[in-house]
């Protein structure tokens, strides 16, 4: 079915496949919002779902000289005041548990830099002056998380704050990220497409996803893109965390295993992060699911880490085409946010 390109265009109405085969193009977007804050100690950036992807995949790459911590709820961290660059990110610009934690960040005197795509957030930006990152429109968030990436790489080097101060890297990542895409594009068959043959493996089934420290930001946004274009329970976690509990987990109960193992490997990571994914697979055969490796390419880590995301994307993607499913709408999201207000 997946090699059926009529079936594909039915189910997806509104062309999520051609949104990632794009996606690469939008590390070439460039933010002209100047930053120039002084006397930074700590970095918070608040957001969340989509918005707060590229904030997790940044700690990867390309990393932080300061203590960063990414917070997802109403309410900042209490150490939060006039050390800290708060980078508040919404792609609406109006929702509710950021804008909350703006307002606490304001009230403390934070350094604020706001990315989002307007509404509320928006107009308090130009309103008192702060830097703004306008994030183009994307169908959805989670189909916006290189925009994202390349407004807080803009934000953070201007600052001196990145580890690796090159945002150029996203430029160059750019190019392998389309010749990639090339090869996941629904006219590729199956034998020859990666991401059919993964999406296939893991129909009907629970997904869970593991990575090392340097992949775990790309496994989470494999578990966001099945929970939302797959609209399939996923899972993830990381190595080595991995083997001091969930390890455990696998090895009885339940019997019945309706799981698709998916592990995200890097051979940039330790040397003995690397080893514990075969150890754990040795240990744990016949008691869990043979895992679906996925071997990171590129020649660098931030080529690795996007890699691991796009084709997360499509596995995603394709895996909703297969079960018959719109992969772009999340309507349950939205009845929620509706249900929200009007019970207050």
């Amino acid at each position: 079915m997946l090699d059926d390109l009529k079936y594909i265009h039915q189910i997806d109405k509104t062309d999520a496949l051609g949104i990632a085969l794009n996606e690469p193009e939008q590390l070439h977007h460039v933010f002209d919002t100047k930053v120039s804050y002084r006397g930074v100690k700590n970095i918070v950036y608040t957001g969340m779902g989509g918005s707060a992807l590229a904030a997790a995949l940044s700690v990867s790459w390309p990393g932080f000289k300061l203590p960063f911590e990414i917070t997802r709820n109403y309410v900042l961290p209490t150490y939060v005041n006039q050390d800290t660059l708060l980078i508040v990110a919404s792609a609406s610009g109006n929702t509710e548990e950021t804008l909350s934690a703006l307002h606490q960040g304001e009230s403390r005197g934070a350094k604020v830099v706001i990315m989002t795509g307007g509404g509320k957030l928006g107009e308090t930006a130009r309103a008192k002056g702060y830097p703004l990152f306008i994030l183009p429109s994307a169908r959805q968030p989670r189909y916006g998380v290189f925009y994202n990436l390349k407004a807080l790489t803009s934000a953070v080097e201007q600052l001196g704050l990145s580890i690796d101060e090159d945002v150029e890297k996203l430029n160059r990542a750019a190019e392998f990220l389309k010749r990639c895409a090339k090869s996941w594009e629904a006219v590729v068959p199956l034998k020859h497409n990666l991401a059919k043959q993964i999406a296939l493996d893991c129909l009907g089934k629970s997904v869970v996803i593991y990575g090392g420290p340097l992949l775990a930001p790309a496994a989470y946004k494999w578990k966001i893109s099945f929970n939302e274009n797959a609209k399939q329970i996923a899972w993830m976690n990381s190595y080595p965390e991995f083997n001091h509990n969930e390890f455990i987990g696998w090895s009885s109960q339940p019997v019945d295993k309706p799981y698709a193992v998916i592990d995200l490997r890097s051979t940039l990571e330790h040397p003995r992060v690397q080893k514990r994914f075969g150890l754990s697979a040795q240990l744990l055969g016949g008691r869990r699911p043979e895992p679906i490796v996925v071997n990171a390419e590129g020649e660098n880590l931030l080529e690795h880490l996007l890699y691991s995301v796009l084709l997360g994307d499509f596995v995603s993607i394709y895996a909703a085409i297969a079960a018959g499913t719109n992969p772009e709408p999340v309507d349950l999201v939205e009845k929620f946010k509706v249900m929200m207000v009007a019970s207050d």
